[in-house]
């Protein structure tokens, strides 16, 4: 053991020693939310099958939990009363409210989240750059990263496109496939595949369990070098404006789920276009106007593998990339791929946001999520939108859950079950907390989480998704916390 770790783990087990051995219980169910139980002692031996907490190879050392900020959000926020607001902000952004967000992703150009179709270069070979601007983020996104900031004004944050310009596409229009939504004509939506139905490589895979199961055949962002530099220098521009309304952009993603092929603000890419523009343009661009801005590659929503494992096998990418961020389909890929690159910094770019149900499954489905991502790896976790109206619909026509609901008829909000999915991860593991051991959901439905914080105290986060009780043993040091878990409940075990 190196005495770096033994310096950490030293006065843990001193802690126990010492008779540091209570811990306190927090649960949450559907109908009882975030109930403190009381406190639970540890004992002498297991009730159940223990769950070591593994102090001496950690998974990895956390560091922030995010958000999104997205326009429609901002709408529903400001449907409220200031002191709801205030609440609001303090609860999610504070260092001592509840969830304690500390990052927030931002989006180039407009996501599936904006109010409609914009981006920050509208003008039609607009190379120079002379008339690209952040004027609508100034209306929408903006305020409300500086309403955060008055409760959190140590937040950081990060970047990624949805789309470029329509102007820099193929199909000249922000979206890839056509529907009642937009004006793209359907004709177009033959560039996505080319007409191309073969079966016999990667393009078709019969593997239903794949997504996406045909990738296009062609980058929709315009290949010529003119257009991949200025797309570059866009990413360097929008860094510098935010700069100027002292919001400092750390880490960029070159595009938003590029396997995704959408009705709302998207851009596929194929394999050599995403090497070509990441490697021979966005990299050297940054490190020559912004090398204090790190290039992670993603977001990866793709459980394809041998497609991933071909991007990071290209020589260029260790001198480039730092991280890799997945998420959706890409989660299923994480523990493989960071198994055999060990050596990048892996993120969870975004949780996924159900279908507007805003119901105690989609907090169980989450809470699962979080388990799985910190447990294989990431030092990072990203929620997508924080508050929503109603039934969460887009301006595409699709519904999406988020933390926080709001009544628009009514102008009253609740917290979703979702939200506590969060809860019982981030009001107590935060930045510098050790992720220890995980088991997860398996056959049981006990999704069991162990860290470490900062000041050596365990926290055991540990949901019992089952129709039964269900007996769980964890073994911390030399002691055992024996505790029954309720039916459908989430729980945080916090040491005294």
């Amino acid at each position: 053991m190196n005495k770096y770790l033994f310096a950490l783990i030293l006065p843990a087990i001193t802690a126990f020693a010492a008779g540091a051995q209570t811990f306190e219980h927090i649960m949450t169910t559907d109908s009882l939310r975030w109930h403190k139980e009381g406190n639970v002692k540890i004992s002498a031996s297991p009730v159940a099958d223990a769950i070591d907490a593994d102090v001496e190879s950690p998974i990895v050392t956390f560091k922030k939990w995010g958000t999104t900020f997205n326009e429609q959000d901002w709408k529903a926020l400001c449907m409220l009363s200031r002191n709801e607001q205030d609440e609001i902000l303090h609860n999610a952004f504070s260092p001592d409210g509840q969830l304690k967000l500390n990052m927030g992703r931002i989006s180039m150009n407009a996501n599936d989240y904006a109010l409609s179709w914009f981006s920050c270069s509208d003008v039609q070979g607009d190379f120079d750059l002379k008339y690209f601007n952040i004027e609508r983020d100034k209306l929408t996104i903006i305020p409300y990263i500086r309403a955060a900031q008055k409760y959190n004004p140590d937040m950081t944050f990060w970047m990624s496109p949805w789309s470029p310009p329509a102007w820099m596409k193929i199909n000249n229009h922000y979206a890839v496939q056509s529907s009642k939504f937009s004006d793209m004509a359907p004709k177009l939506d033959r560039l996505l595949y080319c007409d191309d139905d073969r079966s016999d490589n990667e393009q078709v895979n019969p593997d239903k369990n794949l997504f996406p199961r045909r990738l296009a055949v062609q980058d929709y962002m315009i290949q010529s070098p003119r257009y991949l530099q200025c797309y570059a220098d866009m990413f360097c521009r929008f860094i510098d404006l935010y700069a100027e309304q002292d919001i400092n952009i750390g880490m960029i993603m070159y595009q938003n789920e590029a396997y995704s092929y959408t009705p709302y603000p998207g851009c596929p890419w194929t394999s050599e276009g995403i090497l070509r523009f990441n490697m021979e343009y966005l990299a050297p661009t940054l490190r020559d106007k912004h090398p204090e801005v790190d290039l992670y590659l993603g977001t990866f929503n793709t459980n394809r593998y041998d497609h991933v494992k071909g991007l990071l096998e290209d020589p260029r990418m260790t001198s480039n990339i730092k991280g890799v961020g997945f998420q959706w389909e890409g989660g299923q890929i994480l523990p493989r791929i960071r198994k055999e690159y060990p050596d990048y910094t892996y993120v969870s770019s975004e949780s996924e946001c159900g279908w507007g149900s805003f119901d105690w499954p989609a907090a169980e489905h989450t809470f699962h999520l979080i388990n799985h991502y910190l447990g294989n790896g990431c030092s990072e976790y990203n929620n997508w939108n924080l508050i929503l109206c109603d039934q969460g619909e887009s301006a595409w026509g699709w519904r999406q859950n988020a933390l926080i609901r709001v009544n628009s008829a009514n102008r009253t909000f609740e917290y979703a079950p979702e939200y506590y999915s969060y809860r019982h991860y981030s009001s107590f593991i935060g930045n510098g907390a050790k992720i220890l051991t995980t088991k997860a959901s398996g056959d049981e439905k006990t999704p069991i989480l162990i860290a470490l914080t900062p000041d050596n105290k365990y926290v055991v986060v540990a949901g019992n998704f089952s129709d039964k009780p269900c007996s769980v043993s964890v073994k911390l040091n030399k002691k055992y916390l024996n505790v029954t878990l309720n039916p459908h409940s989430m729980n945080t075990f916090i040491q005294k």
